[in-house]
């Protein structure tokens, strides 16, 4: 299933490149629309991952995994990233130190 099969309330960008992917209600999970970053993993520097910008318009990230998707709070995410100078981070690490992470079983 794709992400925005979980989603209700489905709304997209009107304009490419607005610093997000897709906006809704996740359902079952949240009662508020959220706008979503839904760039794929890719290689980078030889490692799998996700390049972020602290500029993001989205307010959630969405990891898409072969039986799972894992949604994390943007702010969040930064505030971590910028608190603890990091440029590289796992996502092991993140679902330990974030509060806001949602898993979707695929």
């Amino acid at each position: 299933m794709k992400f925005e099969d979980y989603l209700i309330d489905i709304r997209k960008p009107n304009k490419p490149n607005l610093g997000w992917d897709i906006e809704g209600i996740i359902k079952d999970r949240t009662n508020q629309p959220f706008k979503f970053d839904l760039k794929p993993i890719k290689k980078i520097k030889g490692v799998l991952g996700k390049e972020g910008y602290f500029n993001k318009r989205a307010d959630k990230m969405v990891f898409e995994y072969s039986d799972k998707y894992i949604v994390l709070d943007v702010e969040e995410l930064i505030s971590y990233v910028k608190k603890n100078k990091l440029k590289i981070v796992q996502m092991k690490e993140l679902l330990e130190k974030l509060e806001w992470n949602i898993i979707i079983n695929k």
